[in-house]
């Protein structure tokens, strides 16, 4: 089943729950980058307050993961018990579905030298630093790094080169912006500082 299969089955009324364990063995090899679509293409649509930090939880469980050349993911017992409340998550993923099928069908295998146990590292490393930047509380903040990490995702489902690197470029787009937003807290910190 291609991705969007499988989330339009998840937005199926009879997945109330699903517990982190199916879910995970729906989506077979493929699995590292399933899981980092659907936990940070969410944070590309409007969410209530909250909701990066939640998704962004199991992002920070499985990139480092994909980081460390893991064959697949792996969870405690226990979480991979817990059940998800699917209500949550399928209104965002209707909203996905469209997007998700239009870059099926202009995504394929291409510069495939780019993954492997060391290009898959070397994203697994980037989704890593890019899940940390999307929990911080910035106005906004969270868009680039779950478009970047989305880019990512896509790019290990399908083995398109093109797409890892849109996801590098995004990477360094977003690590730009959160090093400028940084300089300009630390600048008013100090005018306020002085001020005193």
């Amino acid at each position: 089943m291609s991705l969007s299969e499988i989330l339009r089955d998840l937005c199926d009324l009879s997945h109330e729950t699903e517990d982190f364990g199916t879910l995970i063995s729906r989506f077979g090899r493929r699995a590292f980058g399933a899981l980092l679509f659907l936990f940070a293409a969410p944070n590309l649509l409007p969410l209530p307050p909250g909701s990066s930090t939640f998704l962004g939880a199991p992002l920070l469980l499985f990139a480092p993961q994909l980081a460390l050349g893991v064959s697949s993911p792996w969870m405690p017992a226990r979480l991979r018990a817990q059940h998800l409340d699917m209500t949550v998550l399928r209104g965002a993923f209707l909203k996905l579905i469209p997007g998700v099928e239009q870059v099926e069908r202009v995504s394929t295998a291409r510069l495939t030298f780019m993954f492997g146990p060391l290009g898959d590292r070397l994203i697994g490393v980037c989704c890593t630093v890019l899940a940390l930047v999307l929990m911080l509380p910035l106005p906004l903040g969270n868009l680039l790094p779950a478009l970047a990490i989305s880019l990512f995702a896509v790019a290990l489902l399908q083995r398109d080169g093109i797409f890892a690197l849109a996801g590098y470029a995004a990477t360094a787009v977003s690590l730009g912006v959160l090093a400028l937003a940084a300089g300009v807290i630390h600048r008013l910190f100090i005018v306020a500082m002085s001020s005193l």
